[in-house]
């Protein structure tokens, strides 16, 4: 196996006091066990020169409101990519994260509860915070992980790519 898009992510919004064991346990059970035994799964017919990119989040710097383990577990992500980096070095596998911004799916209207007219409303309020003046597609996201899979990107390893529109580089508000 050449590459490795570890993608798995759940999260819900839920105030500091209301935040139970169970919320905790499924949001990191999925965002970081998951991704932890996903990739030691796969080590054994990784090759040589290969790339393992994990999927983290903006929210793990931007302190979003009731939004604490999702974010936490995202960021847990990032120190995965960061120890990963120097576990894996002897094999030359590079590992680094993409860091997605307010990108439409269908978790925000499936997991996060909203309605349809709720995400547009949402998104709507998310591009006024991005400079480039709209939110971005799967699409965009895609095309940045095949960059990080990719020859083009031979010798990035150990960071997160963020691909928010410049958002969090001039984040000034409150979402």
């Amino acid at each position: 196996m050449d590459i490795v898009f570890a993608n798995a992510g759940i999260g819900s919004y839920l105030a500091l006091d209301k935040i139970t064991e169970e919320h905790f346990d499924a949001t990191f059970n999925t965002n970081v066990k998951g991704t932890l035994f996903t990739v030691q799964a796969v080590l054994p017919i990784l090759s040589d020169g290969a790339s393992v990119i994990l999927n983290t989040s903006i929210t793990a710097d931007l302190g979003l409101p009731d939004f604490s383990v999702y974010a936490a577990a995202k960021a847990a992500l990032r120190s995965f990519v960061h120890s990963w980096a120097t576990d894996l070095k002897h094999r030359r596998v590079r590992v680094n994260a993409i860091s997605p911004g307010g990108i439409p799916t269908e978790a925000a209207t499936g997991e996060l509860g909203r309605t349809p007219e709720q995400e547009r409303q949402h998104q709507q309020r998310v591009a006024g915070f991005v400079p480039l003046g709209r939110v971005g597609t799967t699409h965009e996201i895609g095309e940045a992980v095949a960059f990080l899979a990719s020859e083009q990107s031979s010798y990035v390893n150990g960071i997160e790519l963020t691909v928010d529109g410049g958002m969090t580089a001039v984040f000034a508000g409150t979402l």
